[in-house]
């Protein structure tokens, strides 16, 4: 059954904003600076609810900066941030729910975390493990994912799709706002090399413009255009300023996987060529450039022969092993992964976190071989039943888009980080336009 907000919405807003300057009137003085921001607030809602796509790519844009970090650096309370965030998140959902409809999406790996949840509590969770920080976990674990439920218009799709896109644009642009404040510097250094970040971390960087990247490669598969090109060129430099290794290996390998494989006659060889040569090259420039531009970290590391390194990551690793092997079937519940590692410890002051930067490992702790399992199942078939309603070379592109993510959740936070918000933000709308499109609700509209 389709839900809509009542048409008499702006009424409603109006009303509110009149109630809100009557109480005003007549609240004590006292009173009157803390009420002054409800009459905004209010009405932003009421734009949010009329407007759910415009309001979440605005999210979407707005969580690409990563808020936890530049405004927790100014005002403190990180946690506090990344929680409010989520809230909007769910609060959009719920927007989305009403104005657009409910749906049910069967095999969406969210369903996989309620059940680890409830099997760590039946088997009993990790020693200080308290149940609303587990809840909390659950939460946040499910709520990247949540979009899927709510049947999403074209509109809704192209805003988001294009809003991924633009994320490393986004952060760059507000990075260099930042910067020209003086309230955070575009650059960070790391032993003896600049690292890209702007207004997030290096790595966070890094992981947006990989995701910005992977919705390239789908619309360059959808409808070939140089202008992608460009931009995917653009993406790799900024992975590259960012010194981040993993997610550029990981790039560069799509993207020659992919323009050797595609199935795409529109997209001729004659541009693919360039395309291969560069990537094909690429190593060996970085291996030539590395005397010349060592201040660059990949290129220093080249030149010093430790282009695999694992920045320490196996230090912990070894701890979330042990604790799988002490329950290796059910886990010890959402949110262990948060607390294996207490805060202030000699390896949590080494590495300056207490994540996995493996999710097979810390889902493996939280739920087990069985959760990991399931989880890993109900990806291949969310995407197998996706792939039955979109285009040929667009479902060969998710695929490989979908092993690309998985190879890098080896090595980073690909669920429980921000980017997860985005990340699958973006699928929901791939998967949803594709299903628009079968149902031929945007025939002989404008592509994306």
């Amino acid at each position: 059954m389709k839900l809509y907000l009542p048409a008499f919405w702006p009424g409603l807003a109006c009303l509110s904003a009149l109630a809100g300057l009557v109480l005003a009137w007549f609240t004590p003085q006292i009173l009157l600076p803390a009420l002054l921001p409800t009459a905004p607030v209010v009405l932003l809602l009421a734009l949010a609810a009329r407007f759910p796509a415009q309001a979440v790519a605005l999210w979407l844009a707005a969580l690409a900066t990563c808020p936890d970090m530049w405004l927790g650096d100014i005002i403190g309370a990180g946690s506090a941030i990344i929680a409010s965030d989520k809230a909007a998140g769910l609060l959009l959902l719920v927007f989305c729910l009403f104005r657009y409809g409910a749906r049910w999406d069967r095999y969406n790996p969210a369903l996989a975390f309620p059940v680890m949840w409830a099997a760590g509590y039946a088997h009993g969770v990790w020693p200080g493990l308290i149940w609303t920080d587990s809840l909390r976990s659950l939460i946040g674990s499910v709520a990247p994912f949540a979009f899927s439920f709510a049947r999403l218009p074209p509109l809704w799709c192209r805003l988001v799709i294009r809003t991924v896109i633009a994320s490393p644009f986004i952060i760059l642009g507000f990075g260099c706002c930042l910067a020209g404040a003086g309230l955070r510097p575009l650059y960070s250094v790391e032993d003896g090399a600049l690292r890209l970040g702007a207004s997030t971390h290096p790595a966070f960087l890094a992981g947006f413009t990989l995701i910005s990247l992977y919705a390239l490669l789908v619309e360059q598969a959808r409808r070939p255009r140089r202008g992608l090109l460009v931009l995917l060129a653009v993406d790799i430099l900024v992975m590259l300023a960012t010194g981040a290794r993993a997610p550029l290996a990981i790039a560069l390998g799509l993207i020659l996987l992919v323009t050797l494989t595609l199935p795409q006659p529109a997209w001729r060889w004659s541009s693919r060529v360039p395309v291969l040569l560069l990537i094909l090259l690429a190593p060996a420039a970085a291996v030539l450039a590395a005397p010349m531009l060592g201040f660059v970290r990949l290129l220093s590391l080249a030149r010093q022969g430790d282009m695999i390194g694992l920045s320490h990551r196996m230090l912990i690793w070894p701890v979330y092993e042990a604790a799988f092997l002490r329950s290796p079937w059910l886990g010890w519940g959402t949110g262990t992964g948060k607390i294996l590692v207490p805060l202030g410890t000699l390896l949590w002051r080494l590495l300056g976190t207490n994540a996995a930067h493996d999710e097979y490992l810390r889902i493996a702790v939280e739920g087990g071989a069985l959760g990991l399992t399931l989880l890993v199942l109900l990806f291949i078939l969310w995407l197998r039943q996706a792939a039955q309603r979109i285009g040929r070379p667009e479902a060969w592109v998710m695929r490989l888009v979908f092993l690309a993510f998985a190879l890098h959740s080896a090595t980073d936070n690909t669920l429980i980080a921000t980017t997860a918000s985005l990340m699958f933000a973006w699928v929901s709308a791939v998967f949803a336009r594709g299903e628009d499109w079968q149902n031929g609700l945007v025939s002989g509209r404008r592509k994306i």
